[in-house]
């Protein structure tokens, strides 16, 4: 069976900028896991960290039950993903044990730091996959097999000094996608009151579609759609693989 995996940073990030492509893969028979590198600790300015990290993992849980999707656990707390040794060991452990066809991560450039060194934790993991001589936690055999590793839109759709950034490829994620990728942003219930109060957010819901909506005008096809560019392949995989548009057809354009 192929295999896709998602990386992201926090545990409702999955779901604004890449879920519905993860949920085509799966309707397309992949099997589909899923990391959030931190734990969602400092989604709250009510509870302790500790206990906003256990809501907002039952919180995940329900969400990938929803879609089908294994997940595996938090490996930090917020604002602490750090692009450092003992993080890179455990994930590329990961990456190997999943040996993706597809790996899904952030952009490499986006509004905060936990985005960034998410994808390059899962960008080296990747590169490293076939390193007998790279060191993971735990000690995994390497894996042969190409991975196509595809970034994620940065969040708000700009980079952080407010450049409108444009997607290669269009996924369609209108229709009962959205309901779907919609219905698992929804299980995140303890971040609405949060982002209303820390980020200005006034609906986490209305916020992914409008989002989707002008990725999808952007395409001059769908109207909603998740944006990707696919890493450079050197490293990774052949030249031509473009797993996206060869899985998805008409769902995936290529700009």
């Amino acid at each position: 069976m192929a295999t896709a995996l998602g990386v992201f940073a926090h545990p409702d990030d999955m779901e604004i900028v890449a879920a519905g492509t993860l949920l085509l893969l799966r309707r397309a028979g992949f099997d589909v896991h899923c990391l959030a590198v931190a734990n969602g600790s400092c989604g709250s300015s009510v509870l302790g960290g500790e206990e906003t990290a256990r809501v907002r993992r039952a919180e995940a849980e329900e969400a990938c039950r929803l879609a089908g999707f294994t997940r595996h656990e938090s490996l930090a707390s917020d604002i602490e993903v750090f692009y450092e040794r003992a993080t890179l060991a455990r994930v590329a452990a990961l990456v190997r044990r999943v040996a993706p066809d597809v790996l899904l991560t952030h952009s490499p450039v986006d509004y905060m730091e936990d985005h960034q060194n998410a994808a390059r934790l899962a960008v080296s993991a990747a590169f490293g996959r076939g390193m007998r001589n790279m060191r993971t936690e735990p000690p995994t055999p390497p894996v042969g097999r190409p991975v196509t590793v595809y970034h994620a839109q940065p969040y708000g759709n700009r980079d952080p000094l407010g450049a409108e950034v444009r997607p290669t490829h269009f996924v369609d994620v209108g229709g009962e996608i959205l309901d779907k990728k919609t219905a698992m942003l929804a299980c995140h219930r303890s971040q609405q009151d949060w982002l209303d109060e820390s980020q200005g957010l006034s609906s986490y819901l209305e916020t992914m579609r409008a989002l989707a909506r002008e990725v999808g005008g952007w395409s001059g096809r769908f109207d909603y759609a998740e944006g990707w560019r696919r890493r450079l392949p050197t490293g990774f995989c052949a030249p031509e693989d473009d797993p996206l548009v060869a899985v998805l057809g008409p769902s995936c354009l290529r700009a």
